[in-house]
């Protein structure tokens, strides 16, 4: 029985290419561990200066300002920004003012535009409340991350926390 050599051509080009793409996928899940070791060092980081803040009137579960006590006049004239780690059609480093809040999106009503295509239309949304800035999904179909966590409900920012949108990654800062 002779082998057609087409058929025998196609078969090998088909392994090639499942053989490819799970070496894309494995890949893939590396870089999201190793994302995700990372984003864990960071917030040990940020727990031990949330610890040194304890006095200032921060709850230490939650990381909000007590609204007994502990006024922080700081907070009043809090600056809140994202600044861009890595986002298509943004240059690393680049700065956005939140002010009183924003909507992060695709869309044409969105204050920072994400050219993702993981991105909705309107993804998230940053609102000021009180001296602190929340970050909440705004039931976009692939989910916002908070320091590699998939946000579940609003959450409140602490400097050095980041936000991952699709392939877009900020990090949040106050001055």
């Amino acid at each position: 029985m002779a082998l057609d050599p087409i058929a025998v051509l196609l078969k090998f080009g088909f392994l090639a290419v499942l053989y490819l793409f799970l070496l894309w996928i494995a890949r893939s899940a590396m870089k999201d561990l190793r994302r995700a070791n990372d984003s864990r060092a960071v917030g040990r980081g940020a727990a031990a200066s949330l610890s040194d803040q304890r006095g200032a009137g921060v709850s230490e579960a939650t990381g909000l300002y007590s609204a007994t006590g502990g006024h922080r006049p700081d907070l009043d004239a809090l600056d809140p920004r994202l600044v861009v780690e890595r986002a298509p059609g943004h240059d690393s480093g680049m700065e956005y003012e939140v002010g009183e809040g924003a909507v992060l999106g695709r869309g044409d009503q969105a204050e920072i535009r994400l050219e993702d295509p993981f991105a909705s239309s309107r993804h998230a949304r940053l609102v000021r409340q009180g001296g602190a800035v929340v970050l909440e999904d705004m039931n976009s179909t692939n989910g916002t991350y908070l320091n590699e966590e998939l946000l579940s409900g609003p959450q409140p920012l602490h400097p050095g926390d980041r936000v991952r949108i699709g392939d877009s990654e900020f990090t949040y800062l106050e001055r």
